[in-house]
């Protein structure tokens, strides 16, 4: 027998989803509404098991959590720092993140990480409470929250690794890796493969050892003798991070990364790069003679914000327009470096590479 809460339930549910289909005309982004909306219909329509309604329910919970934290912080740069959780406070390693968070956070960036122990840690104690994100996983080892973070609005706790590091990434303007076990692994992995496969980013990637340290130094030589060496990647991939035992090297790859570029997306087939200043005619013509086998076709052209980016918050910034092969990433890496090195950032923009 259905009880009356049940029925005063789905009262509630029905008057919800009338509502929202009355008022969906005029949301602003009532396309991608209708399209999660008719993806519900079709799975409720569909023989699949209790356990992937089980899966998509707490997957949706986890991502309302993530976006409606994020949002009021979408025009401040983060960065993301992953490490071991296994390191004591004691360890050169401890005390390279906690200095590593410290100096980002005195640039203007706040600081994102799994909110555990150990790294995690030391990336919170070195930005403070007020600049940090606290992203957890509920497991029923190592990973309870610091105490830096723990009971901080900023801290969220996800139930699934998938979502949880879909946040650690979408969210971040720079990851900075600190020596760890086979998480950490899979991060600066999973962060190469996605940056390689223009799933991720352009962001910074920099991989930090300890003042002396090789473990990364290490790291970059297998990648080298038996990825690049092998033709398993492309020798420009290794473009895509930066390995460094310096903070100041660590610090500059990340501020120097967003002097002239800004950020870019795909219109259509053409890739779109928004700039903070403009270049000067020279300038492309140069990026033309020196990258026109990253194009499709064309050439790389200076333009203003295209029509379907009309809703934009970065319209008003000027661009590159360019048809990308999509392929070769580390290519568009050393292009952007280009930009940041000959382009000529004004004195407001160099000194905040942290405003997005």
């Amino acid at each position: 027998m259905t009880s009356s809460a049940s029925f005063d339930t789905l009262e509630y549910l029905q008057a919800d989803i009338a509502d929202l289909i009355e008022r969906l005309p005029t949301l602003k982004n009532r396309q991608f509404i209708k399209q999660v909306l008719d993806t519900i219909l079709r799975l409720a329509d569909s023989e699949i098991e209790r356990l992937d309604w089980k899966i998509l329910s707490a997957a949706l919970a986890d991502m309302e959590k993530g976006f409606q934290l994020f949002y009021a912080y979408r025009h401040v740069r983060k960065v993301t720092i992953f490490g071991s959780a296994r390191l004591a406070p004691d360890t050169p390693e401890y005390q390279m993140a906690l200095e590593f968070g410290r100096a980002v956070s005195q640039l203007g960036f706040m600081v994102m990480t799994g909110g555990g122990g150990g790294i995690m840690q030391a990336g919170h104690e070195g930005a403070g409470r007020e600049n940090s994100f606290g992203l957890n996983i509920q497991l029923p080892f190592e990973q309870q929250a610091n105490p830096i973070i723990e009971g901080d609005p900023k801290l969220i706790h996800f139930k699934y690794f998938f979502t949880r590091k879909l946040f650690l990434l979408k969210e971040s303007d720079a990851v900075a890796l600190f020596p760890g076990g086979f998480g950490t692994q899979d991060e600066a992995f999973e962060c190469m493969t996605l940056s390689q496969t223009g799933k991720f980013g352009p962001v910074p990637l920099v991989l930090i050892d300890r003042p002396g340290g090789d473990y990364w130094q290490s790291w970059s030589e297998y990648i080298d003798k038996q990825l690049v060496q092998n033709g398993l990647v492309s020798p420009e991939d290794p473009s895509l991070y930066t390995v460094t035992d310096n903070l100041d090297v660590a610090c500059d790859a990340i501020t120097r990364f967003y002097q002239v570029y800004h950020s870019c997306r795909y219109v259509g087939e053409k890739l779109v790069i928004r700039l903070k200043t403009d270049v000067s005619d020279a300038l492309v013509d140069q990026l033309n003679a020196e990258f026109n086998q990253i194009l499709v076709k064309g050439r790389i052209e200076k333009s203003q914000a295209l029509p379907q980016e009309a809703q934009d918050e970065t319209m008003e910034l000027p661009r590159l327009v360019l048809y990308f092969n999509q392929r070769d990433l580390g290519r568009l890496y050393q292009m952007i470096a280009a930009i940041n090195q000959m382009g000529n950032p004004s004195p407001e923009d160099a000194a905040h590479p942290e405003r997005k």
